[in-house]
């Protein structure tokens, strides 16, 4: 996570010194920064290396907790924490369904449920990647992320917590005035 910021610190003097000072900071209070923690985690730290030093050091459930305190310190230097909590996003496939005729098994990929390994020349892949919720074992297919974001933008406080973004903008907006 801290070279994500120092990521987005260099990208921001690279913008102002490509379109000066005030316009970068115009760009960048007017932007939604949206940054995600989780699962490459487990992914790449965890499961996806067979006796990584993190599956030798913790247990499943104790690298679960080690994960949230991590992230619990990141989100405690986060000045957006002060109005957004995290979401709570269902955990049932089942409520993906009325989206999606294909839940359980991913676009891309190898073995049971396309479950195996990451998306390559080798992998097995569907002929209509709209039906399907997962690209690959572990990421959403676009149809999916276009869902997700719309649930956080404009859906109830089941999925974003007190309020949707889009009422965190309009209240932003009214804060600070007409850019």
């Amino acid at each position: 996570m801290g070279d994500q910021l120092r990521y987005f610190g260099e990208y921001q003097r690279k913008l102002r010194a490509f379109a000066g000072e005030e316009q970068a900071a115009r760009l960048v209070s007017g932007a939604l920064v949206l940054i995600t923690l989780g699962g490459n985690d487990f992914v790449n730290n965890y499961y996806l290396v067979p006796m990584s030093m993190r599956s030798r050091q913790y247990t499943l459930p104790d690298y679960v907790r080690f994960i949230v305190s991590e992230y619990r310190k990141i989100l405690a230097c986060s000045a957006a924490t002060s109005r957004i909590h995290s979401p709570s996003i269902p955990n049932e496939t089942d409520e993906l369904t009325p989206w999606f005729t294909n839940v359980k098994v991913a676009c891309c990929g190898q073995g049971p449920y396309n479950g195996i390994g990451l998306c390559t020349a080798a992998s097995n892949v569907c002929a209509d990647r709209e039906v399907f919720a997962f690209w690959d074992a572990f990421h959403p297919t676009e149809r999916a992320n276009r869902i997700i974001v719309g649930q956080f933008m404009h859906g109830s406080t089941d999925y974003m917590h007190p309020m949707n973004l889009s009422t965190i903008l309009a209240m932003d907006q009214l804060q600070e005035g007409p850019l």
